[in-house]
């Protein structure tokens, strides 16, 4: 029989990387994310706890079940996961790995996760994201979000980088990747953003998604406007 490998007691929290999709919640007042493999029915918080998906009373991770968070060790095997097609609305997470876990060749299982970076990639017409937009599917409660640029948000429900990041909480920073300017943003629940917190990159972007609604609203008015003339 194999031995166990000895127990490790690290000074600080390991860090993992994985990808997710982000979710918003139905009311619009929570933010979260969902696996895409293991446990994706079952959108979680910047910071949670573990729950068996096969609905068993063990604790996560058991040893003799697939339940728990999983992650890997090396970012660049979560990025290359970004290039399948399945996987190309999700979003690169660093994740910090608490309580107990399993590690692994290639990464962890384990009880309890706090999500600090979300790195969203370019929208699907390859223009560097602004927002997070209806992506189409969802949860029960939850509506699954993807990167859009300005010029593709247009009248999806969507929410900016910077609400993102608010909604969701617990200090999370979320990047504007595949762009030449990097947006992060971090907040607290329930606290409006400092004004100085603010840098160009995130103000840009921000203009960018109100700019990019009122040209929606007024080529609306518009053709409502010609609609009643030729009433």
């Amino acid at each position: 029989m194999r031995p166990w490998l000895p127990a490790e007691r690290p000074t600080e929290p390991p860090t993992g990387y994985k990808i997710a999709h982000p979710m918003l919640s139905q009311d619009g007042t929570r933010a979260g994310f969902t696996g895409v493999s293991l446990g994706g029915a079952l959108p979680y918080g910047v910071l949670d706890d573990a729950s068996c998906v096969y609905g068993r009373r063990h604790r996560p991770p058991a040893r003799l079940c697939d339940c728990g968070f999983h992650c890997v060790h090396d970012r660049e095997i979560a990025e290359d996961l970004l290039c399948t097609a399945e996987h190309r609305a999700a979003v690169l997470l660093e994740v910090s790995v608490l309580g107990a876990y399993i590690r692994f060749e290639r990464g962890f299982r384990y009880a309890r996760q706090r999500v600090r970076t979300a790195t969203v990639g370019a929208c699907a017409c390859g223009a560097p994201a602004v927002a997070l937009a209806d992506a189409g599917w969802g949860r029960p409660g939850w509506r699954a979000l993807s990167a859009a640029c300005a010029g593709c948000v247009r009248a999806r429900a969507s929410v900016s980088l910077a609400g993102f990041a608010r909604l969701a909480g617990e200090r999370l920073r979320v990047i504007a990747g595949g762009g030449t300017g990097a947006a992060w943003m971090a907040a607290d629940t329930g606290r409006a953003v400092p004004d100085e917190v603010l840098g160009v990159p995130e103000l840009v972007a921000e203009a960018a998604l109100l700019q990019a609604r009122l040209d929606w609203f007024q080529s609306r008015l518009a053709q409502l406007g010609e609609r009643g003339e030729q009433g």
